[in-house]
């Protein structure tokens, strides 16, 4: 037997349930892991309060980690027992042990610790996506990041630095915003006490971003769209503040035909080419120094409530991993 988190029903952070469970053997085509450590992110509070459904209970929330391959079914190739590996994008993760698709997990590049492939790879390969295949940001780009000292928002901030563009980040306190300026934010706006569009004008001579990178969603769709310059686009790929409904297109034309779209990673790792690609790009700036990954807290597997309630009450930092 072997320990995870599982709900079987959605709701507060109370249901997260800490159950013995069996995991058994891989079937063919998948690798048995013993986690190390286990990345937390929005996602799983969306899964968890059933803003994104779930229907089959008891559930394993989780959706990124990294240990050590235990066992591998048959017709796998490449993966042996005693290899570091990780994954992003895979439900069940709050768990000890559990079995993966051989196809969606890769193996982790000496240099890199367990608990950094735990919180950078769901996290960096967002920030890989929208930086790299959503908007493409080109040197002297200006962008705007919501969410600037979360996650996604530093590892996206540095990298941007590294791309060569000027970054403005949203942040909720002064703390944060000295934390993003740290890492690679060149300005921040307190979004919650400051006009957003209008410090993105006097900060771009008028001129409005290239790109904004929005994972708030409903509460600040307005303020991202008034950042734009002409033919700038808007990104959306987070819910936190609720999601965007009722949206009129006719916006996007009064305000200066911008573009709109709503990535999600599952669709840019939907292929092994994509997630290898993306996985290793990541590494690549990673291990050449360029990003760093902040892990902001780390709470017992156990504790996995805890975090959720952190997380969601905006008291964490960085990435939040959680140890088995």
């Amino acid at each position: 037997m072997s320990m995870a988190i599982r709900i079987h029903q959605t709701g507060g952070a109370d249901v997260l349930k800490w159950e013995d469970r069996d995991v058994g053997s891989p079937a063919p085509g998948e690798v048995k892991i013993r986690h190390a450590a286990v990345g937390l992110n929005f996602i799983d509070v969306y899964m968890r309060t059933g803003l994104y459904p779930v229907t089959d209970f008891p559930f394993t929330l989780g959706m990124e980690g990294s240990g050590v391959v235990e066992a591998v079914g048959d017709g796998v190739d490449g993966f042996s027992v005693g290899e570091r590996v990780a994954y992003p994008m895979n439900p069940g993760a709050y768990a000890e042990e559990r079995v993966v698709p051989a196809a969606r997990v890769v193996k982790i590049p000496d240099g890199i610790s367990d608990n950094e492939a735990a919180a950078m790879m769901l996290k960096g390969m967002t920030a890989q996506y929208l930086l790299r295949r959503t908007y493409r940001v080109q040197p002297g780009d200006n962008i705007l990041l919501y969410a600037a000292a979360g996650g996604v928002g530093l590892i996206l901030s540095q990298w941007a630095k590294h791309l060569g563009a000027t970054v403005i980040g949203c942040v909720g306190s002064e703390e944060k915003g000295a934390l993003a300026k740290a890492n690679g934010c060149d300005h921040t706006i307190l979004y919650r006490d400051e006009n957003v569009a209008e410090r993105v004008r006097d900060l771009t001579n008028g001129e409005g971003v290239a790109v904004a990178y929005d994972s708030i969603g409903k509460a600040t769709l307005e303020s991202s769209l008034d950042s734009l310059k002409p033919f700038g686009t808007f990104v959306t790929f987070g819910n936190a503040s609720g999601p965007i409904t009722d949206f009129n297109p006719g916006v996007l034309a009064a305000k200066g035909s911008l573009y709109l779209t709503r990535p999600t990673l599952a669709t840019h790792t939907a292929t092994r080419d994509l997630l290898e690609d993306s996985a290793n790009e990541l590494f690549d700036v990673v291990s050449g120094g360029h990003v760093k990954i902040n892990i902001g807290q780390t709470y017992a597997l156990s504790d996995t409530a805890k975090a959720h309630e952190d997380l969601e009450g905006r008291r964490t930092t960085g990435s939040t991993v959680l140890l088995p």
